[in-house]
Formats: C-alpha cells, sequence, structure tokens
C-alpha cells in the first residue's frame, strides 16, 4: 500500500483520487488550496464545481490544509494548474521527507522561464520526481472507462514504481525515460488543441482538421526533439494520442476555446464563461514560441494561434497566411 497526495482538486485531480480509490490499497489525501470547495468536498461528497456526478468515497480525505496533506504521504502528486505548480512546490518544500516521491500531471510550460514542470519541481527540490501524462479526460477516468497514459521519469525504477501504483483495470500505466519527450507532447498539444477548435468554428471541415493536426504534430516533434526529447516518444500515448483526443473531444477545454475564437468571439468572454477551469493552451502558446525562440524552431500553427489569443488576429487570416506560406518538403 501507498500514501499519495493528489495536490488539487479540480476535475483531473479529482478524476485521478477516484481511480486511485476504486483501485484499492492505498491511503488517499486530496488538497484544495480552497477552502469553500473543501469543506464542500466533505458536506456533500461531491466535486460540484469541477467534475459533478461523482460521490468520493469515504476514505479519500479531503483538506484545504497542505502540510497536513503530504505529512507522511509516499507520493506526492501535483495536479494544480501550471502557472500555480512554482508556489505550490516552494510552500511544500522545506517540508519533504528526501524519499517523498514528487510525481507532476500538471500540463504546461511556465510562461517567464519556459521551463517544463518537472523543472520546476527540481529547481526547488532533490526528490525523486517523475510524469504522468497522456490522453485522459478526467469524466472519463472517473466514470472508469479504460485509459492508458505514461508514467516517465529517469530512473526507469522510478517508472515503474508508479506503473505498479497506479495500474487498475480501467487505468493502464505505460512507462517512458523520456521525461522531456512526454512532458512537452503534453504541454504542446493544449496548443494545437486550439488552432482545432479554431478550425472548427469556422466550419473548415475535416481536410483542414486532419492537415491541422498532421502538420501540428510535426512542429510538436521538431521542438521536442530539439530540447532533447526523443522522436519516437511524440507518437505514442503523450505525443500523438494526447492531441488527437484533445483535438477532437467534445470535453477539450482547448478545443472549446479555440471553437468560440474561431466564431469570433473575444477571448475575455470564452474564458469568462470557464467558471475557473483552465485552458492551459492560452498560456502555454506564448511560453512554447518563447522556447522555440531559443532553439530557432519553426512554429507556424503556434504563432498565428498566439497571434490569435494576444494580438487579437482574425483567425480567417491566420489560416489564409498559413495557407500562403511558400512550399516546401514534408
Amino acid at each position: 500500500m501507498s500514501r499519495i497526495a493528489v495536490l488539487g482538486a479540480g476535475a483531473w485531480g479529482t478524476a485521478l483520487a477516484l481511480s486511485l480509490a476504486r483501485r484499492g490499497g492505498h491511503e488517499i489525501n486530496l488538497w484544495s488550496h480552497s477552502v469553500p470547495l473543501a469543506e464542500q468536498l466533505n458536506d456533500y461528497g461531491e466535486n460540484l464545481p469541477y467534475l459533478p456526478g461523482f460521490t468520493l468515497p469515504a476514505d479519500i480525505f479531503v483538506t484545504s490544509d497542505l502540510p497536513r496533506a503530504i505529512f507522511e504521504m509516499d507520493i506526492i502528486l501535483c495536479v494544480t494548474p501550471s502557472q500555480h505548480l512554482r508556489g505550490v512546490i516552494t510552500e511544500i518544500t522545506p517540508l519533504l521527507t528526501r524519499n517523498q516521491v514528487l510525481l507532476s500531471a500538471s500540463k504546461g510550460i511556465e510562461e517567464r522561464t519556459f521551463l517544463r514542470m518537472s523543472q520546476i519541481i527540481a529547481s526547488a527540490t532533490g526528490n525523486p520526481i517523475a510524469v504522468l501524462s497522456g490522453p485522459s479526460f478526467a469524466q472519463e477516468v472517473a466514470s472508469g472507462s479504460p485509459t492508458a497514459i505514461v508514467a516517465a521519469a529517469s530512473d526507469p525504477h522510478l517508472s515503474q514504481y508508479i506503473q505498479r501504483e497506479f495500474t487498475s483495470p480501467t487505468l493502464r500505466i505505460y512507462t517512458n525515460e523520456d521525461v522531456i519527450g512526454v512532458e512537452l507532447g503534453g504541454a504542446l498539444k493544449n496548443v494545437i488543441a486550439l488552432a482545432a477548435g479554431v478550425v472548427h468554428g469556422l466550419n473548415l471541415g475535416h481536410n483542414s482538421a486532419a492537415a491541422l493536426i498532421t502538420r501540428g504534430i510535426a512542429e510538436m516533434t521538431r521542438l521536442a526533439v530539439a530540447c532533447g526529447a526523443h522522436r519516437q516518444t511524440l507518437a505514442g500515448l503523450s505525443g500523438i494520442g494526447d492531441l488527437v483526443l484533445t483535438c477532437t473531444g467534445p470535453l477539450s477545454r482547448n478545443r472549446a476555446v479555440g471553437v468560440e475564437l474561431g466564431r469570433g468571439r473575444q477571448l475575455p468572454d470564452i474564458l469568462a464563461g470557464l467558471h475557473g477551469k483552465v485552458a492551459e493552451g492560452v498560456r502555454s502558446t506564448t511560453a512554447a514560441l518563447g522556447l522555440a525562440a531559443r532553439y530557432a524552431i519553426e512554429m507556424p500553427i503556434t504563432e498565428q494561434m498566439d497571434a490569435i489569443l494576444h494580438r487579437n488576429k482574425d483567425p480567417k487570416i491566420a489560416i489564409r497566411d498559413l495557407m500562403s506560406r511558400p512550399g516546401r518538403d514534408e
């Protein structure tokens, strides 16, 4: 049995806690930064704002007390939005014991530093670090739909440990030593999903969507390989798998934001309608471009998406500019 603290009581954190509880054999703490949300979870046993319709079993301990949440836990699973991860890690670092495993399930790139989530953790602590990523809508994991994701760590024994502790009849975990590729696949696909949503919002058809996804994985792979990833990782669950899900699935928040942009709505109005939920691609777009500039990598879809998001570029003009680029080999 492992003792696992899940930091972040949004949809994904709650879904992972439910999956672990359903598997059995674990002591599970679920931490919420919001005192009212923690109280609601304890009072009603349901995450009404983020994951309604699923009852939390009584053996999941919910708290807003961060030191209590991580005390004597074997695995600390970080599922906070990417922009909040550094703050949470800074707060818990003095409280950690050396063997506690820090497992990141947050998908993003830090805006100011262009760091991946595991790099943020490593900058603060010398504890063992692993990453969990792959094609996984929270609602489907919570409902027990068969799902396959990846546990990545530079130490294969660590990724195998995560595999053993998280695998269940409905959640299959594969291992990978390519932390860079797994993390960048999870972060960059959100940007392409925004663009896929724009294509849908403009009613451009299936040809356009297929081209967008295919060229999207090409630029994701270029950047990931430049950063030290293995090309084949981007062809796996955390790359093309997560990309296809997020670009086509109706539960994708990033795709939904893109759809509304394609229909002509303004970004602030769209984000306000998410009611506190996060579309990570909005923040990751600018960070991805910064990382690409560091390695002199061309990312035309990401560039156009950044212009739509942050410079109010007309999505129709962005598509036109993509289609009028000089010809080249595939």
